[in-house]
């Protein structure tokens, strides 16, 4: 996919508010490079490197910056398959993300799948920070849901990580997950994402772009994605739902169900 390539909007952003920031002491980490293991250890059913380009032998890892996470949540959505997740020894490459939150200006239809659509709430307030940050809620009691805010400070738009593959720290995942499997299920779900980075609400608002504790960092650029509409949001209104506001890389096994609605891009 070409970096120009642009998507059906339904939404434009709104006006500008400020959220509370709060200061966050975490250790920094040096960009370091990851070589992945020998072919007997640790390899999967579906190996890693499916997720990976063929070309890719040695991958620098580097934070990504500020400026990266403030476009419209549209054109962020794609940018972020194939980059990495990153916290402690546990490195997720995202396979697949979808608009979870777009606000839209006062005199066309607001997103009725948006969270800030009823405006900034202590739940809500790092939605309409500046982009790059997290914003990470509970789902039904059970499942930490991880988003990356995008756009302008003010404009309530976020990216929800769907699924991933796992690139390094294996053991952890499963020890949180509960699952002792290689298999796509251990990652392909966003619930099974935050709880395999072992996350909390106490995440939300953290700079992804901040060496240290929860990273995005930049990765390979996968040879071609495939669109779809949005799943999980059967309460809001069909022209929201049919939107084909979710995107994933083609030919990888870590992609959630429903697979049948995601098609490559017209």
């Amino acid at each position: 996919m070409k970096r120009t390539q642009r998507f059906k909007r339904v939404a434009e952003p709104s006006s500008p508010v400020s959220p509370t920031e709060p200061d966050r002491n975490n250790p920094v980490h040096k960009t370091r490079r990851f070589k992945p293991k020998p072919e007997n250890e640790n390899k999967p059913h579906h190996p890693i490197s499916d997720s990976l380009p063929k070309s890719e032998s040695n991958i620098k890892m580097e934070t990504l910056s500020r400026d990266f996470f403030q476009i419209d949540a549209l054109d962020l959505a794609p940018r972020l398959l194939g980059k990495f997740l990153r916290r402690d020894d546990v490195v997720l490459r995202i396979t697949e993300a979808r608009i979870n939150i777009r606000q839209v200006e006062a005199y066309r239809p607001k997103d009725s799948a948006c969270h800030g659509r009823f405006g900034v709430t202590p739940r809500t307030a790092p939605v309409f920070g500046p982009g790059g940050h997290a914003y990470v809620y509970l789902c039904y009691g059970l499942h930490m849901m991880l988003n990356v805010v995008a756009d302008k400070e003010g404009a309530g738009a976020a990216v929800l990580i769907r699924s991933c593959a796992p690139i390094s720290g294996l053991d952890v995942i499963q020890q949180r997950r509960g699952q002792k499997t290689d298999k796509p299920v251990l990652l392909t779900g966003p619930g099974k994402v935050g709880q395999a980075l072992g996350l909390s609400t106490e995440w939300s608002n953290h700079p992804l772009y901040t060496p240290g504790g929860l990273e995005l960092l930049d990765g390979p650029e996968p040879e071609s994605i495939l669109v779809g509409p949005r799943v999980g949001i059967q309460y809001a209104l069909p022209e929201h739902v049919n939107a084909l506001w979710r995107f994933a890389i083609a030919g990888t096994p870590w992609i959630s169900a429903p697979r049948n609605t995601l098609k490559p891009p017209e």
